[in-house]
């Protein structure tokens, strides 16, 4: 199956795909590039590294494995300048291309230091956990962490081809498969509350999930590539869950139960403001227990303002909220930065 992500200045490829990942040398030969860096954390590179190195050379294109320290805590500045003087080391150039092989972290460090060497160099993303392919490869969003901030130095930066392969899912550990549930439970607070009925089946249809999250995400990304209008609905949870993971210095909760939590968060908000979204809570409070995920973290609201204050959704004093009317029905809403403190964590 293959979704497509239109642009204007360049539309690109989803293809999902099992077996796509040992298919990734041939997946990649129309593409003009003859010469990839393919660049995964050590866990990665250990899993896949050799297979999609195989892969590669099998199609005739040249190859190099570039690695990294696993884990959120390594996707800052310093592993993104260290990979970029991997790259310089090796004589790469901008008509070379970088295939980021990992889960969110990978795609973040990676697609950044892409959109940074020599100004620019090919991009693709081959995602392997389950947040990666059904949210952060797509779109174009890269970033690193500062110690002030998640995602505070990055830009928009496309891929030419992103390949999901749901067979490396077989080697998530559990933590990390809940931490894509919760970005799926996003899609489906939303946009699309036939997700959230497969997940309530007792076997979901995991690739028809992945592939409804895929075909709203793109929708979105084609109706504001740059983030400044729709695009923003796919922040749902992520004002605060990004609060929640900066105060845990990156390692104490996953992105996934960052953003459980900080969906529940601003639900209990809008709850307290007085707004008509308990059929939408109770239904995310029963989600996020089914599949083990928090609807609050031990952190105090003073603990997340100073966090909350350095969001990018952020402008003067007021913070691009999202918020619920219903089920499948997200809108955006400029809500004084004050008012979000008082939330009831």
């Amino acid at each position: 199956m293959t979704i497509t992500v239109p642009l204007p200045q360049g539309s690109y490829p989803i293809h999902i795909c099992r077996g796509a990942l040992p298919q990734a040398g041939a997946l990649l030969s129309p593409l003009s590039c003859r010469r990839w860096a393919v660049a995964a954390d050590d866990t990665v590179a250990a899993l896949y590294g050799g297979a999609v190195l195989d892969s590669l050379r099998a199609a005739g294109l040249v190859c190099e494995l570039l690695t990294f320290p696993a884990g959120e805590a390594h996707k800052t500045p310093e592993t993104c300048l260290a990979l970029c003087r991997q790259l310089a080391r090796q004589n790469f150039t901008r008509a070379d291309g970088l295939l980021a092989l990992g889960g969110g972290v990978t795609g973040d460090l990676a697609g950044f230091a892409a959109a940074c060497y020599q100004r620019g160099m090919t991009l693709v993303h081959l995602p392997t956990t389950l947040l990666a392919q059904v949210d952060s490869a797509v779109g174009g969003k890269t970033a690193v962490d500062l110690p002030e901030g998640k995602n505070l130095l990055g830009s928009i930066y496309q891929p030419r081809m992103v390949l999901v392969d749901p067979d490396c899912l077989s080697t998530l550990p559990r933590r990390q498969w809940r931490c894509g549930v919760a970005e799926i439970i996003k899609y489906g607070m939303i946009r699309d509350p036939a997700i959230l009925d497969e997940l309530e089946r007792q076997s979901p249809d995991w690739s028809g999930v992945i592939a409804r999250c895929l075909r709203v995400k793109a929708a979105l990304v084609a109706a504001d590539e740059h983030d400044t209008g729709v695009r923003r609905l796919l922040n749902f949870g992520h004002t605060f869950g990004h609060a929640y993971e900066a105060a845990g210095g990156y390692g104490a909760y996953t992105h996934g139960e960052a953003v459980a939590a900080g969906m529940a968060t601003i639900l209990r908000w809008q709850l307290h403001r007085g707004d008509h979204v308990t059929a939408a809570y109770r239904r995310l409070l029963a989600l996020l227990e089914k599949y083990g995920l928090p609807h609050e973290l031990p952190l105090t609201g003073d603990g997340l303002a100073q966090y909350m204050g350095r969001d990018k959704k952020r402008e003067g004093d007021t913070l691009h909220a999202v918020l619920l009317r219903a089920v499948g029905e997200a809108y955006i809403e400029d809500i004084p930065f004050s008012a979000l403190r008082e939330v009831r964590t």
